[in-house]
């Protein structure tokens, strides 16, 4: 796995609070989250009073936790804005679901787009209501590749948004068999079937 840029961690990030919350059946609390951040490779930094700062080589991550949301600021290491995201964890009651949403930081100054459709767990039967492509990104020869599961690609293709990038939500994948390529973005996807 590797972690150049904001949306590098938050996209494994988010599929690890997902699991998280499948398996718990509930809400993850800031103990958790950090556990996670430090599974992902990220060292801490500082932890205050309700904050816990990470860092890898190319990323900070903040970690916001409350009693109804935890928020993840994630912010390159050169400090620029313009690729931050955030990624919030919380019970919506009006959907009565468990949601992981990944939204750009700064919406003013933000570089590029994001696509990435966000996690949605019913409350009661803990069934996964939306169907997010989330992996993690490793190089593949000269490129770097979203890798996800065969599980992930089924559903992906069962929702019929195959030529939708994952990442940055363009409809310009073009597939040469397990991987796929975005124009837009630049990034790949790759299919690992086990």
């Amino acid at each position: 796995m590797i972690i150049y840029e904001p949306i590098m961690l938050a996209m494994p990030l988010a599929e690890k609070i997902k699991d998280q919350i499948l398996q718990e059946k509930k809400l993850p609390d800031g103990e958790t989250i950090r556990k996670i951040l430090a599974s992902l490779g990220l060292e801490e930094m500082c932890l205050g009073k309700g904050l816990a700062l990470f860092r890898s080589k190319y990323v900070f991550a903040l970690v916001i936790p409350s009693a109804r949301y935890i928020t993840v600021d994630i912010i390159s290491s050169s400090g620029d804005l313009s690729d931050a995201l955030e990624l919030m964890v919380y019970h919506d009651r009006t959907l009565n679901a468990y949601v992981v949403e990944i939204v750009p930081a700064n919406e003013l100054e933000f570089e590029g787009n994001i696509g990435i459709e966000p996690v949605i767990i019913d409350a009661e039967s803990f069934e996964l209501k939306s169907t997010p492509v989330l992996g993690h990104f490793e190089k593949d020869k000269d490129d770097i590749v979203l890798v996800i599961s065969g599980k992930t690609y089924d559903a992906w293709k069962e929702s019929g948004k195959l030529e939708v990038c994952p990442i940055c939500g363009a409809e310009e994948l073009v597939w040469q068999k397990d991987i796929a390529y975005c124009n837009s973005c630049g990034f790949g996807i790759k299919v690992v079937k086990k």
